[in-house]
């Protein structure tokens, strides 16, 4: 098991929207912070992204073959140069809507995408990624080519297309998330370790089957170490024991579990390898301070308030 694929697979929320949009200038438009993880490429022409609607002096330039990555939380404006007036969603397509028409070599075309999550896996793994992540595709770089097809995918419609957009979109992801975790020194424990020979057997094998009643001379025997060797090892490499580590991920996934409502208490205690609901209770009130159903009550309340939207440009 690859453990950035199970993370995004655990992640995705789905129905991603994208848009394709021609504008000619002047144009600038606003992105909510609610939205999750906003993607910004510019086909033809050139753009501008900044945070600040006072301050757009730190303004990032969105150039053809580049992908930007923008982290919810604060409101972003792009648009034909930094510090332009900025449009809400509906106003600025209203507002350009009949620029595709013209024969302008000055307009812009960019693309627009957001990206959802679910439940804390999603939330950690955004908190993994910068604010902004701006990825450079070289040439023969297959990012090229995923921006290629993004483009003629929307500026030509055909059956399907909302599930050839979300899997663009994925790759897109996954080749920002690929590029990051490499080089920076925030990227999240586990990804490192994954690489790790001596612990990647005990990680694969623990996100693989949550439910098992795994042990520490279990793991080490799966990495070839010595049960000292391997509590050593593994706890220098992501700062807690195999069993902490193991905890708090069948945590995670009962969190999830518990967010959906598809599966009871009892299936989700098996799942992540409690022999009862009583004992998972207990387990999951130690950890949050509150027991599930409380915890899946109040949670259910607040996904409901933060529900999240996408750009709407289209």
């Amino acid at each position: 098991m690859d453990l950035l694929r199970d993370h995004l697979a655990r992640a995705r929320a789905g129905g991603a929207v994208f848009a394709r949009t021609v504008a000619e200038p002047p144009w600038g438009l606003r992105l909510a912070g609610t939205i999750q993880l906003s993607v910004h490429t510019v086909v033809r022409g050139r753009g501008w992204l900044w945070f600040d609607a006072d301050d757009p002096g730190r303004a990032v330039e969105l150039v053809p073959g580049e992908v930007t990555l923008v982290r919810g939380g604060t409101d972003h404006y792009i648009g034909h140069e930094p510090g332009t007036d900025c449009l809400e969603p509906e106003e600025f397509r209203t507002r350009h809507a009949h620029d595709g028409e013209s024969d302008n070599p000055g307009a812009t075309v960019f693309l627009c995408g957001a990206y959802r999550f679910s439940g804390d896996i999603g939330t950690g793994l955004l908190e993994a990624l910068p604010q902004v992540l701006t990825l450079q595709a070289a040439v023969g770089d297959p990012l090229r080519d995923v921006i290629a097809l993004l483009s003629h995918e929307l500026a030509n419609p055909e059956p399907g297309q909302p599930t050839v957009l979300d899997r663009l979109l994925d790759v897109l992801l996954v080749l920002a998330i690929r590029s990051d975790f490499r080089r920076s020194p925030n990227a999240p424990r586990w990804y490192r370790a994954s690489a790790d020979p001596r612990l990647s057997p005990a990680l694969q094998a623990m996100h693989e089957d949550a439910g098992h009643p795994w042990s520490v001379p279990e793991l080490a025997a799966l990495s070839g170490l010595s049960r000292a060797a391997f509590a050593r090892t593994f706890h220098e490499a992501l700062g807690q024991t195999p069993m902490q580590y193991l905890t708090d991920w069948r945590m995670a996934l009962a969190r999830d579990h518990l967010r959906t409502g598809e599966l009871g208490m009892a299936s989700i205690a098996r799942n992540v390898g409690y022999s009862s609901p009583y004992a998972f209770a207990a387990a999951f009130r130690r950890h949050h301070g509150e027991p599930p159903g409380a915890w899946r009550q109040r949670e259910s309340m607040r996904d409901k308030e933060r529900r999240p939207s996408g750009p709407h440009i289209h």
